[in-house]
């Protein structure tokens, strides 16, 4: 079936009234996926496509109780306080779209989410979708076709490519997990990857990495300690970034030798995770993984 969101994720928009807010809404609806309201602090009484405004979370909740899943637009100044009003509500899935918020405040939402048993994907990130039955982000809906593989990514933009380049050999996709560029993240690879374990309707996983940090090395070793696994292909963003330059994302930093794409490819290739060299050799190794 999918992942994190699905026919009965019911959402709320933080945010809606904003320029991207009331834009990715309308896409969203016209997805099909269940929003029921949104908030905007000064803004309540008001509609945007049809859905109703509030001041608040709270307010939102006492109208809509069955509301599950936050999506965050709020700009990055106000996006923190936006955050812990959703987790203090415990709404149990929070997808934080909002990019450029401060380390040391994600390290705190962050933390308080973990603490609270709430998942945050994001900041930073692109959102989650499931084909067909619901999108929580702003992902071009119509490159993602229905299918059995799951997707893990920390770019945006190659995750569209990838999936692109995916349905044209006929592979679709269970759910596609956009977990954020910044070098602190709700919810890392390992994580989601658990999530596809557990969901019979994935048959094999595509992780997307990028240079900077040690995640998709740490996942690289608990893959390679599991004993009932999902077969994973990889590909690795950034392999002729110079070190200590910033490539795009706060988190796509290589320093003093670590978090470059040879160390994370090595890493994969001695968990036994085939790594493609350029995002069109995903299908081929799908195929091989799969045993097609």
């Amino acid at each position: 079936m999918a992942i994190l969101v699905d026919q009965n994720t019911k959402v709320l928009v933080q945010g809606i009234t904003g320029r991207q807010g009331s834009f990715h809404t309308k896409l969203m609806l016209d997805y099909g996926t269940k929003i029921l309201a949104g908030v905007t602090p000064g803004k309540a009484g008001q509609t945007v496509h049809g859905i109703p405004v509030f001041d608040s979370v709270f307010d939102a909740l006492e109208k809509f109780p069955e509301i599950n899943t936050s999506i965050v637009f709020v700009p990055a100044n106000f996006a923190t306080d936006a955050i812990f009003e959703a987790i203090e509500a415990n709404i149990k899935l929070i997808v934080v779209i909002t990019e450029r918020i401060p380390m040391h405040d994600a390290v705190k939402f962050v933390n308080y989410a973990k603490i609270k048993g709430i998942t945050i994907i994001g900041p930073n990130c692109p959102g989650i979708i499931s084909p067909p039955y619901s999108k929580v982000g702003i992902m071009p809906a119509h490159i993602f076709k229905e299918g059995r593989i799951g997707i893990i990514s920390r770019s945006g933009t190659l995750t569209y490519e990838v999936a692109y380049k995916m349905s044209k050999f006929n592979f679709g996709i269970s759910t596609a997990v956009g977990i954020g560029g910044d070098a602190i993240i709700g919810t890392d690879f390992i994580e989601i990857y658990n999530m596809f374990l557990e969901d019979k309707y994935t048959d094999a996983v595509v992780l997307i990495g990028e240079i900077g940090g040690d995640l998709e090395e740490r996942f690289a070793n608990y893959y390679s300690k599991l004993n009932n696994k999902k077969p994973v292909v990889a590909f690795i963003a950034g392999k002729s970034a110079p070190e200590g330059k910033r490539m795009g994302h706060a988190g796509a930093i290589v320093s003093m030798g670590m978090g470059s794409a040879k160390e994370k490819i090595e890493a994969f290739v001695k968990a036994g995770i085939k790594v493609a060299d350029k995002p069109d050799e995903i299908p081929k190794l799908l195929n091989e993984v799969l045993k097609r």
